[in-house]
């Protein structure tokens, strides 16, 4: 029984699984040089085959593909943005002008044909990514500018400029002629804007804006100047109304081009009505016998200096009924705050402006020394033909009270018929319709009618 037992035990032991590692089966050395050689390692177990399932195998696959697409998109997307700042075929620098309602397509060709652009569907790939409305207009392209800048171009809008000048004097009549010869406007204008309603300046503007847009720009900039100068104006002009100095105002322009000139000009006339003397100013000579067409083209003979029309202001007592041109700012600001001097007249001095005096005197001995400049300039006869204006007399005296130039003695009285055996009358002071004319204007009807005394017998 006893050594039954030990057996079962022993067998017990061995069927028991033990949890520490079987030592390699060493086989036992025949030689004392074997016993120390190092046993071989056993081999590796064999790796267990795993089965993938089918959910697991696809999200691998597309997270796969897609850090593939992912890298090939940043490299297709570098090479884009390389492309499209890359500068472009364009030599010099160029205008380009887009039709209005052009699409992408057909943007990308006029821009291929102005050789702004080499490939027109890298264009067109590019400015549907960035995402920007192309606007169509007239634009300037810089020289090798990229179609990333190409687009960035279009799609602000910042369009060519262009500009259109009208000088201080003109009528609106001869702006209506300027807006009209500008073949970059367009459209046509409603209606003659009132004489003295738009403001003389440079005007900038776009392609396909309209010739309406300017006129109505024009107004605006002129009631925006008239309200301001009119608030700061002196208490002690005598001009009630801001349409009365815009009228005030056309006569100071059409008389004077120089800026340093024009408050003491427009002192006179302030002095001139303070005294309820007539104005006597030739301009007004001239807007009475051809209004907004704005010039002679010759000097004033006398029969038109006596001849009656609501604006003559030989004729009539005050202002007459509305401006003769469009003043510009400088005008505005001379009358609203004139010189205050006790000048009465002035008449041309020969070098563009004129001599000043207070009185009748003192204006003779200006119209003396004019003299002198008339007859040294007969003997060096220029080019420039003198219009609109009226020769002063060699005796002022003998015609007193007018404020600036008179006509020659012997000429026809109004309404007769010229004496063909009479010297053609002189001028001085070349002004409107002549190289030499810095005033021109325009102004507006203020509707307030001066009485018109009744012509005279021949």
């Amino acid at each position: 029984m006893f050594f039954r037992k030990r057996k079962d035990q022993e067998q017990a032991a061995i069927a028991a699984p033990s949890d520490e590692p079987s030592m390699p089966h060493r086989v036992s050395p025949r030689s004392p040089s074997e016993a120390i050689k190092p046993t071989a390692a056993p081999p590796p177990p064999d790796r267990p085959v795993r089965e993938r399932g089918g959910l697991l195998s696809t999200i691998s696959g597309l997270l796969t593909a897609a850090v593939v697409l992912a890298i090939a998109a940043m490299i297709g997307v570098t090479l884009f943005d390389r492309q499209i700042r890359e500068p472009g075929p364009l030599a010099a620098d160029k205008v380009v002008v887009i039709p209005p309602r052009s699409g992408t397509s057909e943007i990308a060709d006029a821009l291929s044909r102005e050789g702004v652009i080499a490939h027109t569907a890298l264009f067109e790939w590019a400015s549907r990514f960035s995402g920007k409305a192309l606007k169509a207009g007239e634009y300037t392209f810089k020289a090798h500018a990229s179609i990333g800048d190409t687009i960035e171009t279009l799609s602000t809008g910042r369009q060519v400029q262009h500009a259109i000048t009208f000088p201080e004097g003109l009528t609106s009549e001869q702006i209506v002629v300027r807006l009209n010869d500008n073949d970059i406007l367009t459209g046509d204008i409603n209606e003659m804007p009132p004489e003295g309603s738009l403001l003389p300046d440079t005007y900038k503007f776009e392609r396909g804006a309209t010739r309406q847009q300017i006129v109505n720009l024009m107004r605006a900039k002129q009631r925006e100047v008239l309200n301001q100068i009119w608030l700061r104006r002196s208490a002690e002009i005598p001009v009630k109304t801001p349409a009365e100095m815009v009228t005030l105002a056309s006569i100071v322009e059409k008389e004077t081009g120089r800026a340093d000139e024009r408050p003491r000009v427009a002192g006179v006339f302030v002095n001139r009505l303070n005294k309820r003397m007539k104005l006597q100013s030739d301009p007004t000579i001239v807007y009475g016998l051809v209004g907004g067409r704005g010039t002679l083209g010759r000097g004033i003979q006398r029969s038109e200096i006596d001849r009656a029309t609501p604006y003559n202001t030989y004729v009539i007592e005050g202002l007459p009924p509305g401006p003769i041109a469009n003043p510009g700012r400088a005008a505005l600001e001379a009358v609203a705050n004139p010189s205050r001097t006790k000048d009465l007249y002035f008449v041309a001095d020969g070098t563009g402006g004129h001599a000043f005096a207070d009185s009748l005197e003192g204006h003779s001995r200006n119209v003396a020394r004019w003299r002198q400049v008339e007859r040294a300039r007969k003997e060096t006869p220029t080019d420039a033909a003198p219009v609109d204006k009226a020769e002063p007399p060699s005796d002022p005296s003998a015609v007193p009270g007018r404020a600036s130039a008179y006509a020659p003695d012997g000429t026809n009285f109004a309404g007769s018929a010229p004496d063909p055996s009479a010297p053609r009358p002189k001028a001085f002071d070349a002004s409107e319709g002549t190289k030499l004319d810095p005033l021109r204007n325009k102004t507006f009807d203020l509707n307030s009618a001066k009485s018109v005394p009744a012509l005279k017998a021949q």
